[in-house]
C-alpha cells in the first residue's frame, strides 16, 4: 500500500518527521507532497520548493528512511473541486492519505480514498508559524527542527529572510 501526506513544510520540523515515521509504519511507500510549491519569499511561505525539498530529503536521509519515500513538489490549483484529481495527476499512485486537516479529509474521502490521521506532536512547539516566530524574535527555533534542517536553513540565510519578510510585511511587533 502507498500512502500520501501533504504539507507546506515551512520549515520541515520534528512534528512533520514524527508524522512521516508514523505513516511509514502503516504503508509500504509514502509520497510526501510539498504543497504550495509555487510560493516562496512571503511571510507565511518564506522557503522555496527546492529548499523545502532539501529539508525533507536531508532529514529523512539522516534518519535512514528515505528509501521508502517519494517527495513531489505540488503547485496549488486553488479549486477544491479538482484538487484531488490535480494531486493524483502529479504524484505516484496511492491508496490512502494521512492528514489531520478536516477539509482534506472530506475531499479525499469523497473521492474514495482511505483517510488516516496521525498524532499531533506537540503543536505548540512543532508548527511552522511558531518556528518562524522564534526566528523573528531570536528564540530557540533549532530545538524544533532536525539538526540537518537547521544547517540547511543557515546555509541559505533562512533566518534573515524570515525576519526581512516579516518586517517588510509591515507586521512589526
Amino acid at each position: 500500500m502507498n500512502g500520501l501526506i501533504v504539507g507546506r513544510y515551512q520549515p520541515f520540523h520534528l512534528g512533520h518527521l514524527a508524522a512521516v515515521k508514523e505513516a511509514l509504519e502503516q504503508c509500504d511507500r509514502l509520497i510526501i507532497a510539498i504543497g504550495s510549491a509555487q510560493y516562496s519569499h512571503t511571510r507565511d511561505n518564506p522557503f522555496t520548493a527546492g529548499e523545502r525539498y532539501e529539508m525533507v530529503y536531508s532529514a529523512l536521509r539522516a534518519e535512514g528512511i528515505y528509501d521508502r519515500v517519494n517527495i513531489v513538489p505540488v503547485i496549488d490549483v486553488n479549486r477544491y473541486a479538482i484538487w484531488v484529481s490535480h494531486l493524483r495527476s502529479l504524484v505516484p499512485p496511492f491508496n490512502s492519505i494521512f492528514t489531520n486537516n478536516p477539509l482534506t479529509q472530506r475531499l479525499f474521502s469523497e473521492s474514495g480514498y482511505e483517510v488516516k490521521q496521525t498524532k499531533v506532536y506537540n503543536k505548540d512547539k512543532y508548527s511552522g508559524s511558531y518556528i518562524r516566530e522564534q526566528m523573528i524574535n531570536g528564540g530557540d527555533w533549532r530545538q524544533s527542527v532536525h539538526p540537518v534542517v537547521s544547517e540547511i536553513i543557515d546555509r541559505f540565510g533562512g533566518v534573515d529572510r524570515v525576519r526581512e519578510l516579516f518586517y517588510l510585511s509591515g507586521q512589526v511587533r
